[in-house]
């Protein structure tokens, strides 16, 4: 056996060890009250805040050793102060939340006499793939608590002691509230052969849940034994329609794409009607260009503005992650959406308008997991949902879609309540 053969043995135990005790955590954590699973937050919230100054070393030690990272990159890895609050602020969220685990629902009574309703109950252990944001440990974490599930959360090698240091902090918590350790799990090697353990292992794993770039979901739903959910790109669109108020269409297109770049709900393509695009994409372009982004556009677009750089077709499916916009102007609501359905990801969209029926119509008919009316693509996120946090957001259409919080995190099963009837 060589050496990198037994490497990947050594990583494989080590997987199959988290497995085992995840799946002996996730029947205690299903049974746990929602008191001991609020405690666990709060502590852990807690504890967040008092080793702030901690996370912030970790952090640093990983943002020191990143030197290949682009901006955008090391601005997703930064655990900067106000990333550090928010999440221990996300974390006392999920405690205040509504417990989803055993509540009952549609209980009707039947002829027969049998009362038939569902129940909503954990998944079981969920298994999470993620890259850079180390803060999704402990947004992931806690959303795995509060739903009455087990985790193993396995981070990219660029957050290593990042993640470490919050999985400190997230022990802590299950001890002070006597929920077992084995709830969350970081994996602790950045072998890659872990993931393909994790991948492959449906006797420990009920759920996937990658978190990243194309190339990592990609490479999950080949190689995943287990269901996945999942969203391979965030081509997210704001279109001003001919109806568009030019205040909204100026605040909402801007922030869309510059409050962060790096983020799967940024504003990637705008789309701009023709019978408005003269009056409202000037002063977009300047602001744009201003906070250093560089927009690419079709000949119409150029038309107007002859220092914007010719869009070729690959710029309409691009998520960029960076301060690069491509612009395009469209003859009609029809068209945008045309254009929304062959390039989208089915991600977030929006349309800026005045026009009611434009409105209804863009919502009923842009199939994406998150369709807005004159606010920011930058609103499709867990926190901003009332989620308290979110494990992801979901291109799918089974079983959760948009930003999967505490009730994608369940499922339902059928219960039947009975005095003693039988079939005839």
């Amino acid at each position: 056996m060589t050496a990198s053969q037994s490497s990947i043995k050594d990583v494989k135990a080590y997987m199959e060890g988290l497995g085992r005790a995840a799946r002996a955590a996730s029947v205690e954590i299903a049974r746990a009250s929602t008191a001991a699973k609020n405690l666990a937050l709060t502590e852990t919230a807690r504890v967040i805040e008092a080793e702030a100054a901690a996370l912030a070393a970790a952090n640093a030690r990983d943002l020191d050793a990143a030197t290949s990272l682009d901006a955008a990159a090391r601005d997703r890895l930064s655990l900067t102060p106000a990333r550090i609050a928010a999440m221990a602020q996300g974390l006392r969220e999920m405690a205040a939340l509504p417990d989803p685990v055993g509540a009952i629902t549609d209980l009707a009574r039947r002829p027969s006499g049998i009362q038939v309703g569902r129940m909503r109950v954990p998944l079981g252990v969920v298994g999470i793939i993620y890259e850079s944001r180390p803060n999704v440990t402990a947004d992931a974490a806690g959303l795995c608590l509060k739903s009455g599930n087990a985790v193993i959360l396995r981070g990219g090698s660029e957050a290593l002691h990042s993640n470490q240091a919050i999985a400190a902090c997230i022990a802590r918590g299950l001890a002070a509230a006597g929920l077992p350790a084995a709830a969350v799990q970081v994996v602790e090697t950045a072998d890659r052969a872990a993931v393909g353990a994790l991948l492959q292992s449906p006797e420990h794993v009920d759920v996937i849940v990658p978190r990243g770039g194309k190339s990592l979901i990609e490479r999950v739903t080949a190689e995943a034994r287990v269901p996945v959910i999942k969203h391979l790109d965030g081509v997210c669109h704001v279109y001003l329609d001919a109806e568009a108020d030019p205040a909204k269409a100026e605040k909402v297109a801007f922030n869309a794409k510059c409050q962060r770049y790096g983020t799967c709900n940024t504003m990637e393509t705008l789309l701009v009607h023709a019978a408005v695009a003269s009056s409202l994409l000037p002063p977009l372009f300047a602001r744009y260009r201003a906070a250093g982004v560089e927009l690419r556009g079709c000949a119409a677009t150029r038309a107007l503005d002859a220092a914007v750089t010719p869009a070729m077709e690959d710029d309409w499916y691009a998520e960029y992650l960076a301060p690069i916009l491509a612009v395009r102007v469209v003859s009609s609501l029809d068209e945008a959406m045309q254009h929304i359905r062959q390039y989208g990801s089915q991600h977030t969209d929006a349309i800026i308008t005045e026009n009611y029926s434009h409105a209804m119509r863009f919502l009923r008919e842009v199939d994406s997991s998150s369709v807005m009316v004159n606010a920011s693509t930058r609103f499709a996120d867990g926190f901003e949902y009332g989620l308290g946090a979110e494990i992801g957001i979901s291109t799918d259409k089974f079983h959760a879609r948009g930003p999967v919080g505490l009730e994608g995190l369940t499922s339902q099963k059928w219960i039947v309540l009975g005095d003693g009837e039988v079939r005839g």
